[in-house]
């Protein structure tokens, strides 16, 4: 099942020629991706603990960090401050993700951002040889062989970004 979406994220991948496959995210009545999403990606018999989240932190600097982490840890905030070295640090709000990242909250990819954007990337990645990302669309998700994703990663920060 391959639907055709252009993005970024898309282009990107083409460009280095790295395979990957659109998969469909239903949406709810009023536009947000369905909640449901755990159970929808079980039964196309894939892990939802492989979706790569992509959550934007502001630092009282101003500057913007994109932590991108599997699972469902919580972010290890002094873990976070110290990697950009900064001593205070919050979610972006909903405004700023899109502002920020040119992309809507639910379609955010951990890669395809503007060069600004400080990319932390928790070490349990490493856990999944494919995973899936946003794809710069909403109601859209890439997979992709991880190995393949970390190699576009690879001007980020590594480390364990997340609370168990």
């Amino acid at each position: 099942m391959s639907n055709t979406i252009q993005s970024p994220v898309t282009e990107l991948l083409q460009h280095h020629a790295i395979p990957y496959e659109v998969i469909t995210i239903p949406l709810s009545d009023d536009n947000k991706p369905i909640r449901q999403l755990e159970e929808l990606l079980k039964e196309q018999g894939r892990d939802p603990n492989s979706v790569v989240r992509s959550l934007l932190f502001r630092s009282s600097s101003e500057k913007y960090v994109l932590l991108a982490a599997t699972g469902g840890g919580r972010a290890d905030w002094a873990a976070l401050r110290q990697a950009i070295n900064e001593r205070k640090l919050t979610m972006a709000d909903f405004d700023q993700v899109e502002s920020v990242t040119g992309y809507v909250v639910g379609a955010v990819p951990p890669v395809a951002l503007p060069e600004t954007i400080t990319l932390l990337i928790d070490q349990n990645i490493t856990q999944y040889d494919t995973v899936m990302i946003g794809s710069g669309v909403l109601g859209y998700a890439l997979s992709l062989a991880r190995q393949d994703l970390q190699s576009l990663m690879s001007h980020g920060i590594t480390g364990t970004f997340l609370k168990a």
